[in-house]
């Protein structure tokens, strides 16, 4: 029964497919909340899913230049290693799996699919992937060091004279004390995980690694099929992981008593910070130089993670 167990959490809820859904809600409402501030119609919710269907359908086509083998595994990687994010990040009151270092184990699954992109794009040989695995390194390197700093803010404020790292204990204290949004020490880091999550998924204005006007998706160029719709399908994933784990972080310690009732109110609040943090930036801003992204991520958005890691420390 346990083993069962853990199979149902892992492939089924919060795991593999609650994930998928999931983040085929936010990727459709995010195309569509952008078409309406455009004043257009916009796609349907479910565009996302017939997209991947289409794709999956389409003939998948290997370059002679490629590395077959790490061509292929590389969509597989990124998607397996985001397939278990969600069964570390606690749903409110329900938590599939807990330990220690929740927020450790994390934040090494999140970067594998950053890695598994750089080596699809090397493995493809193209001249564009090239481009665009560079730029991937950059943005990766851009983005981490605020990332750690958030997490290590969050983890002094809910351990107090020791770093906390398991999210379910972060959760009870929040439970306890209120979200961490309700203390203002807490407010910079959090304005700082909001700048994070575009990167880390990858949307505009910091999809320079991709950049389909300048580099024709870059590491994705040569991708057709059931690889590239993998690849997509893997965006979609880490939208709502990413969203997810800031609800966790930052707005838990809400209990409803049901773990269908807390999924749901889960989604709805990452709904509203995909609005927040994704779509608006996406439809009032141009994509950035990679100068530019990395000047920005290790100064203003480095500097405001700081900001709250200095104030949890002195117990403020």
């Amino acid at each position: 029964m346990i083993v069962l167990k853990y199979l149902f959490n892992a492939l089924i809820f919060p795991g593999a497919l609650f994930t998928i859904l999931a983040g085929f809600l936010l990727s459709g409402l995010d195309r569509k909340v952008i078409a309406r501030m455009q004043r257009r119609i916009g796609p349907p919710l479910a565009q996302p899913v017939y997209d991947f269907f289409k794709l999956a359908g389409k003939e998948n086509i290997v370059p002679a230049a490629a590395n077959v083998t790490a061509y292929k595994l590389a969509p597989v990687l990124s998607f397996v290693s985001l397939a278990f994010i969600m069964v570390f990040i606690p749903i409110f009151s329900f938590s599939a799996f807990s330990s220690k270092a929740d927020l450790i184990v994390i934040l090494y699954l999140i970067t594998i699919p950053g890695v598994a992109l750089i080596i699809g794009g090397s493995a493809s040989g193209s001249p564009y992937g090239a481009i665009g695995i560079s730029r991937e390194m950059v943005t990766m390197m851009s983005y981490e060091l605020p990332f750690v700093l958030v997490l290590l803010a969050v983890a002094k404020k809910a351990g107090g004279d020791q770093l906390v790292f398991s999210l379910k204990e972060i959760g009870e204290w929040q439970a306890v004390n209120g979200s961490m949004l309700l203390h203002w020490s807490m407010i910079p880091a959090a304005l700082a995980m909001l700048l994070v999550i575009p990167a880390e998924v990858g949307t505009q204005p910091f999809d320079v690694a991709e950049a389909e006007t300048e580099i024709c998706e870059g590491p994705l160029c040569e991708y057709s099929g059931a690889p590239l719709a993998v690849f997509k399908l893997s965006t979609c994933m880490k939208m709502f992981i990413m969203t997810g784990l800031f609800t966790a972080m930052f707005l838990g310690g809400i209990r409803t008593g049901f773990a269908g009732t807390d999924a749901i109110l889960f989604v709805l609040i990452c709904c509203v910070v995909t609005i927040l943090c994704i779509t608006t930036i996406h439809a009032i801003t141009a994509r950035l130089r990679i100068q530019h992204l990395f000047q920005f991520y290790w100064t203003y958005v480095t500097l405001l993670a700081l900001v709250s890691l200095v104030l949890v420390w002195f117990g403020l």
